[in-house]
């Protein structure tokens, strides 16, 4: 269990305060000094991070298990809430051209490809740029009315695209400014980056932020090792921090990580991921969007999320089940336990985590999976995990 008392939410809004007053002389990290690589692990393409390669094709995941829990019918509405590079928007409109999807991302880079793929569907994909937490906004300033969509589908965690392009701070496999904004550039000064967390943060902090969000039982060290590293030179690119890690739990050379189709996983991956939850603040963002999308589905209407780790399947399995996130429900001891730590330590109180009972049907009793062949041919599909539910 932590020693410290850790909110996710009310730490990344103080640290974003304190971003935008140094960045009126500098960046968080760029004041410190100049950055120098303190470690390189190579050129390997760790697996871990969800990328599919640079220049690789970005294959949508469990195409076929979303088709056949919407089961679009002509002149439904949907909202595809992570459009990324239009995957699964051109599944449903394949599958039933006569529907209108609102491809709806945060990142201005997936927005900007939605609107040029709108173009060779006419009035059936109409792009949308926001975050889920925006979405009562965004939709109703399209016009869109309480109960009168028939499905939404988020896909979340960070895209390929994302984790393909070195220049955005996700990658483990290509150098890059360690950044890690989804919206890109589009808030400025007011959202910290992940170098502004690594170089800004005490050391209790980022422990929390990576035993939490990473699920990392070497936190500590890490932690510890990021703070050392960080006093001798600022870290301000993906491989700096990746080899503050790595040095930290492994000699030089050494990953003793694998993954379930046995291939070696970077030391940091759980580092990186933290890191990219805390500063997009994904598990509120992912909250406050099922609450919206309930707002405007139709009764009967169905809601889709396929997530990629623990926290935010779990977020939507309570949310679709009506649990209330502070109430530990029918546990043993031990998963009492852990729930309750890692429930206190998520930084979800700041919304309150709970739907009412039997506002939603849950389509799928047991998580989703990909079959085998879709990851063997997409290993990003690997940890998808995919629950649905109709809006009672």
């Amino acid at each position: 269990m932590l020693t410290v008392e850790f909110n996710g939410l009310r730490l990344l809004k103080r640290l974003s305060a304190a971003v935008y007053r140094k960045r009126n002389v500098g960046s968080a990290a760029e004041h410190m000094g100049q950055s120098k690589v303190l470690a390189d692990d190579g050129h390997h393409m760790w697996v871990g991070e969800g990328g599919s390669g640079s220049g690789m094709p970005h294959t949508p995941v469990m195409v076929r298990e979303v088709l056949d829990c919407l089961d679009p019918q002509p002149g439904q509405v949907y909202v595809d809430m992570t459009f990324g590079a239009g995957g699964h928007t051109k599944a449903i409109l394949a599958a039933q051209p006569d529907t209108v999807v609102y491809a709806i991302d945060r990142d201005p880079a997936a927005h900007n490809m939605a609107q040029n793929i709108a173009k060779q569907y006419g009035k059936s994909i109409r792009p949308v740029l926001g975050r889920f937490s925006e979405l009562l906004y965004l939709l109703s300033s399209q016009n869109v009315q309480e109960n009168t969509v028939d499905g939404f589908l988020f896909d979340v965690g960070a895209s390929s695209m994302q984790f393909d392009q070195g220049g955005r701070g996700f990658s483990l496999s290509q150098d890059g400014p360690l950044d890690m904004r989804m919206d890109g550039e589009r808030f400025g000064n007011k959202q910290p980056t992940a170098a502004d967390v690594v170089n800004s943060l005490g050391e209790d902090d980022l422990y929390g932020i990576i035993k939490t969000y990473g699920e990392e039982k070497h936190a500590r060290k890490i932690s510890s090792a990021i703070v050392d590293a960080r006093n001798k030179i600022p870290i301000t690119t993906t491989k700096q921090l990746a080899g503050v890690v790595a040095s930290a739990l492994a000699p030089p050379g050494v990953f003793f990580a694998h993954d379930k189709l046995n291939r070696a996983v970077h030391p940091a991956t759980k580092t990186f991921q933290a890191l990219r939850i805390f500063v997009n603040d994904e598990l509120n963002e992912l909250y406050q969007g099922l609450q919206a999308a309930r707002y405007f589905l139709k009764p009967g209407g169905r809601a889709i999320v396929i997530t990629f780790h623990s926290l935010e399947d779990r977020v939507a399995k309570r949310y679709f089940q009506g649990v209330n996130m502070r109430q530990h429900g029918r546990m043993n001891i031990q998963q009492r336990k852990r729930e309750g730590d890692l429930l206190k330590e998520e930084g979800l109180p700041e919304v309150e985590m709970h739907g009412p009972r039997k506002e939603w049907t849950v389509l799928t009793g047991k998580v989703m999976r990909p079959h085998w062949a879709e990851v063997m041919e997409n290993p990003r599909a690997r940890s998808a995990k995919l629950r649905a539910a109709i809006k009672n």
